[in-house]
Parts: structure tokens; sequence; C-alpha cells
């Protein structure tokens, strides 16, 4: 409308002046109108770009928020078999490539659905030769913009297949850094990295020469559009079969009725990333979720023929009772399966088989666990950006600042202040002190939830003799109060602390084939 209005007044006002001559002061009335018709505009516009931020903003955390959740829903054993780097991809830069499909092509999709026919019926109420020139040539621009758009999407996947494969692979390089160093093959590496980069950079150039492409052409349909327009008001003009005043309105409404048009097909060139992007944060959401039916129990945990699933294998069923009140220690040499032990234990790797606790059986099948019994501290220390103390308490609605001391002490880790910033990434701590914070969370959640049963995987593997013996010391406080605690361990010293030991079986003798 405020188009409308600012062509209108601006014709008029110039079509007095020629024709009739009129003064300035009695086309300021017009003058004004166009003035305020062009504010108007403007201020709509500043509106709509605004509110189209907001609603943008909106979406994508809306998006993370339901993405997290459905990480969280799928578990670790789900997001084991993905790539983290990738995963991470999408969750960051995938959702923020979405920006200009909410903000600016869902906007100017539906303005342009408003817009241009209602400028195209005011074309028909003033001059139906122009109106049917623009309704033959408008169509040319959506068909031009499906074609190339075929194609500019067709060159985005591969370059957002790219970026995925890239962030993967830079990652998997950082984190075997040091076996490449130790192998001599960190300089091939580097090679590599720099290929796969410059791999990027052609198709990310590809992509934009496309997007170049394609708004030249817009360009190009709409400019002769207009000019078909303009020939035709100009001819019929000079024959006097139009007047000043209908020709110039016309010729100021032309370009308008083909502009959102335009834009649509600029918009959607510049938010293919998001689209592409769209398709793998839509694929996670649509990924079925079996349902979780936490399980309260307390007693001891009794172990059955328990057998792990790893893809198409099994490992050797395992039976044993960790009772309450005792230290029971799971042995036997690496790969034998005893992380993946404790991950079935806590419901996030697949097993078959019976666990109890006390007189409740937990039913894997039926997507049972019991992590709400559970305490749980695995090999690799997770720490993150914040305090010691908010490491420790991590999870925990209203931390208490006497349980964390506790739960520092019981894990040996007393000189450790729970005020001491970590940076990110939990750098800050040696490699022995982050992994006694780390029991010191799982101390913590078994404290604060009173959970009967606490699971450690190699608590002790990075501490010394003195540690070590402060930290089992711990875990004996926690198994004086009535908990069972099974540790997994290849340490003497905490095999000797054992009340219960537990063979898991040779490399050899664990796998069974499904």
């Amino acid at each position: 409308m405020a188009i409308v209005a600012f062509s209108w007044a601006v014709s008029q006002a110039i079509a007095d002046m020629l024709m009739l001559h009129a003064t300035w002061g009695e086309s300021l009335r017009l003058v004004l109108i166009a003035a305020v018709a062009q504010a108007a505009r403007a201020a709509l516009g500043f509106a709509a770009n605004a509110s189209a931020q907001l609603a943008s903003a909106k979406v994508k955390s809306q998006l993370r928020e339901r993405l997290f959740a459905k990480f969280v829903a799928l578990g670790p054993q789900w997001m084991a078999g993905r790539s983290p780097a990738q995963l991470t991809t999408v969750y960051g830069r995938g959702l923020d490539a979405l920006d200009g499909y909410f903000s600016k092509f869902v906007p100017q999709l539906v303005l342009t659905a408003l817009a241009t026919p209602t400028l195209v019926l005011v074309l028909f109420l003033n001059d139906v030769t122009s109106a049917v020139i623009v309704l033959v040539t408008l169509p040319l621009i959506p068909i031009f913009m499906i074609l190339i758009g075929w194609y500019t999407q067709r060159v985005q996947d591969a370059e957002w297949e790219a970026s995925r494969g890239l962030a993967g692979h830079f990652v998997d390089v950082v984190t075997g850094l040091s076996t490449l160093k130790i192998f001599g093959r960190a300089g091939h590496q580097q090679e590599v990295i720099s290929e796969v980069t410059d791999q990027y950079r052609r198709r990310t150039m590809k992509v934009l020469s496309v997007s170049f492409m394609s708004g030249f052409v817009l360009e190009i349909c709409a400019t002769l559009s207009v000019a078909l327009v303009a020939v035709s008001i100009g001819t019929r003009m000079i024959a006097g079969e139009l007047d000043l005043y209908t020709g110039l309105f016309v010729l100021l409404i032309t370009p308008e009725a083909f502009a959102p048009l335009r834009l649509v097909g600029s918009h959607y060139h510049a938010a293919t990333e998001g689209i592409s992007a769209a398709d793998d944060v839509l694929s996670i959401l649509d990924e079925p979720v079996r349902p979780v039916r936490p399980v309260h129990a307390v007693g001891d945990l009794q172990v059955d023929n328990l057998v792990v699933v790893r893809g198409e294998r099994m490992l050797a069923p395992v039976s044993f009772t960790a009772p309450l009140g005792a230290i029971t220690v799971l042995h036997g040499p690496s790969g034998a399966g005893k992380s993946s032990l404790l991950g079935a234990l806590t419901g996030t790797v697949a097993a078959t088989g019976q666990v109890r606790i006390g007189d409740r059986v937990i039913d894997f099948a039926a997507g049972e666990n019991a992590q709400p019994a559970i305490a749980w501290s695995g090999q690799q220390a997770r720490l993150f950006t914040g305090t010691i103390g908010g490491n420790v308490s991590l999870g925990s609605a209203t931390p208490d600042d006497e349980l964390i001391e506790r739960a520092l002490h019981l894990a040996g880790a007393d000189e450790l202040s729970a005020d001491q910033h970590l940076d990110a990434l939990g750098e800050g701590v040696s490699g022995g002190q982050a992994q006694r914070v780390s029991v010191a969370r799982c101390f913590y959640r078994t404290l604060e939830h009173d959970c009967p049963i606490v699971l450690l995987d190699e608590p002790t593997s990075a501490l010394d003799e003195v540690t070590e013996a402060q930290m089992i010391a711990g875990m004996r406080e926690l198994a004086d109060a009535g908990r069972a605690v099974v540790v997994v361990s290849h340490r003497d010293t905490v095999r000797d602390a054992a009340d219960v030991q537990v063979a898991i079986g040779s490399r050899d003798a664990e796998e069974v084939r499904a």
C-alpha cells in the first residue's frame, strides 16, 4: 500500500506540473503524501527485518533445544556410532545457517504472496496492456529460479558434506596427533588437511559463483520485462493512447511487481546451506527413540548371563553379584569388555541378559534402566569450563558446598579448591587431578541422591600410590555406608582392597559371534 501511495503521489505531482502547470504550493500536498508513504515503507521494512531476525533466533533456539533433547533421548549408545565433530557441526554451524532461510527467504516468500498479486491487480485497474505483459513475463523469474535452484542445491549439498567431512577429519587428526607424531605421520596429515581444505575452498567458491550467476539471471529477466512495459508505455503515449499520469504510475509500479519474486530467488540461493543443514537436523529429530523407564531399586547388584552387544558381535556372558557394603573389582585383559559391561549396567550400551537390584529385575528389552540407583565415573575425565566445584556438582539444581568438599575428600583431592577455575575443555589441572575431579563428581551424585550402586572405571589409573590409597579409603567409606561399589581396575592395589573379585574372560574367550 505504501508503494501504491508513493507511486500515485509522485505520478500525480509530475503530471500536474507538466500538463496542468501546477505550482509548487499546489503540489506540496502530493509531495508530503509521497514522503510519508516512503517513510512508512522504510519503517515497515525495518520492522519486518527486525521481526524476521527475532523469529529466526527463536526458531533456531527452539531447534537447538529440541536437538539437544533428542541427543539426550537417543543416548550415548546412538551417539557413539556418529562422528562428534559432524554432530557438533550440525548443532552449531548447521543451525546458524538456517538464519538466512528463516530471516530472509520465508518472510520474503510471504511478502511476495501478498505484494505481487496486489500490485498486478493495481496494474490491471490502470492499464490492462501493461498488466498482460507483466503476467506473461512474470513466470520467467520463478522458472529460471527453479532451474538454477536445483543446480545450486546440488552444489550446496556437496559443499555441506565437504564441510562435515572436513570437521570430522580435522578432529580425528587432532585427537590422534600424539600417535601420528610417534610414527612420523604428522607431516603427511598436514598435507591431507591442506588438500581437503583446498577442495572445500573450491566447492565454496563454486557455490558463490552459482549464486552470483543466479542473481544476474534474475536481474536480467526482471530488467527485460520492465523494459518491455516501458517500450509499450512510451509507444502508446506518443500515439496519444495513454496519458502521462497513467504511464508514470504504471512505470513506477511495474519494477515493484517483479522485485518480490527477484528477492525470493536471491534469498533462496543465500539460504541453500541452511536448507542442506536442515535435512540433517530433521533426520536426527525423526530418529526413533526407544522408551526409557528408569527403575528405582535398592539391594545387591546381581548380574546373570549379561551379554554386551557390539554391532554384529556379542561378548561372552558375564555373571556376578556385587553385594551392598562391599567393593567388587572387575579385572581382566584389555578389550575384554569391562567398560562395556559398566555401560550396559547404566543402560548406555546394548545388552541382553538379566540384571537384578534387590528383588527388582531390570528389563533391558522393555527399555528399563537402573540409572536412578547408579552413580558412575568413566575412564575419560570430562571436565568443563567453570570451577572445580561446578564440575563436581554438575547436573545438580542446588549445589551443596559441604557435599562438594566431602566428595573431593573421598576422591583423594583435598588439595584442590572448589573455587579453582578451569579453562576451556577443563584445562587447568593435571591428568591425575582431572581424574579425581571426575570421580568426585560420581561420589557427589552418590551422596546427593543416596545411590546404592557406585560404578567406577579405572579410577586410579593416573594416580600415585599415596593418592590411590586415599581414593580406595573413600571407596571403602562408601561401601561401609551400605553401598555396592563396583570398580574396573588393572591395579593390584585396588584388587587387594576388594571384597569380591570378578575375572572377565580372556580375549580369545570373550567374543561370541551373534
